[in-house]
């Protein structure tokens, strides 16, 4: 059998596996192609790769010669038929993308689309790179602001700590309270699920409940839709402490759904003049009102940092987490002796598998 690893398009920095993940794969006697410059904004040349065991070549030669094929993002080229694709396609909102797979005959499989249980957690990429994006969005807010972040006291007098609120409990939101604590900030985190407050508590932060959420324990670890009358209580007690704060961090995301908004331009107005937001849910949509993806931007003396994908500005080690997670989720797919074997009932298989046969054969994405 043999893998291809495909370079990513332009301001992806990220590489699904390094040098250092090959050497597994040859051991099991299975071919590694990967495209040239693949791992070079991951700073892993292809000398590294050619030492490791891999052949590096062109992209036409990835596609035609690999069996099953590793991208990050969906590759824009037309796969060929019978081919196996391993990527992260977000399938729940990437229509064409998943439709053009499943008239190509390819075979596609979607790490974000993992079911949230134990056994799962080796190949939850989402989970990976959610830890990568709340330690880098606390880095980013703390340059931006116009303050420290821990306490001092000198001669020259007691400088009072950082005020953060964190909005979404996640695993970016606890990475992100865990690093904000480490600078020294105070730091009070929401979230609609009552479950996490352990967690937050734990990790040094305060948890800030609003009554009267809808159970969310069937929901398999993700924010359900809330009430209207449970939404404008949740609105007036984030306004009351986002005015408290010097940072706000949002990760509040819903599964195929448009992100929630929770930061409203009226709160982003009554914050203080110097305040940061960062909101890694701006690729759908933002938590703050006033978001724009990809962008940075200044409302009445508060900074609003759009960003979902601050995992690729943390490549090197982002490559390393990633990469663990697709051999993971390839051992499920071969057999002892390296060779594919897809096993259809398998439940991690099933749930992240999107197209075959030249059908879309994902419930959850039939149904998006």
């Amino acid at each position: 059998m043999t893998i291809g690893v495909l370079r990513e398009g332009e301001g992806e920095n990220r590489v699904v596996l390094l040098p250092e993940h090959i050497s597994s794969l040859v051991k099991k006697s299975i071919d590694v192609l990967v495209e040239k410059d693949a791992g070079k904004r991951s700073f892993a040349s292809d000398n590294a790769y050619k030492e490791a065991g891999a052949k590096v070549v062109s992209r036409s030669e990835v596609l035609k010669g690999a069996d099953v094929i590793f991208s990050i993002q969906a590759p824009e080229d037309k796969i060929p038929e019978g081919k196996v694709l391993v990527s992260i396609l977000s399938p729940l909102t990437s229509k064409k993308v998943v439709e053009d797979l499943a008239k190509s005959g390819v075979t596609s499989y979607s790490l974000d689309m993992i079911p949230r249980s134990s056994r799962a957690q080796a190949v939850d990429v989402l989970s990976s790179m959610a830890t990568v994006a709340g330690y880098k969005a606390v880095l980013v807010a703390a340059a931006a602001l116009p303050k420290f972040f821990p306490m001092f006291m000198s001669a020259s007098g007691t400088i009072k700590p950082a005020r953060v609120l964190i909005l979404g409990a996640g695993v970016a939101g606890l990475q992100a309270l865990a690093t904000a604590r480490k600078l020294g900030a105070v730091v009070e985190v929401f979230d609609v699920r009552t479950a996490v407050r352990e967690e937050v508590v734990s990790l040094g932060g305060k948890f800030v409940e609003v009554e009267g959420a809808i159970d969310d324990s069937s929901a398999g670890g993700y924010a359900v839709e809330q009430t209207e009358e449970y939404k404008k209580k949740q609105g007036e007690l984030i306004q009351a402490r986002a005015v408290a704060s010097n940072v706000i961090i949002s990760t509040a995301q819903i599964p195929g759904k448009k992100a929630p908004i929770l930061i409203h331009n009226k709160t982003v107005e009554a914050m203080q003049s110097g305040s940061v937001i960062i909101d890694l849910a701006a690729s759908t949509g933002g938590n703050c009102e006033l978001t724009r993806n990809n962008e940075s931007i200044v409302h009445n003396e508060v900074t609003i940092i759009g960003n979902s994908n601050f995992a690729s500005t943390i490549p090197s080690d982002a490559s390393k987490m990633l990469g663990r997670n697709f051999l993971n989720f390839l051992a499920l797919m071969i057999d002892e002796e390296g060779n594919l074997n897809l096993d259809v009932d398998d439940e991690i298989i099933q749930q992240t598998c999107i197209t075959r046969n030249g059908e879309i054969v994902n419930e959850r994405v039939k149904g998006a």
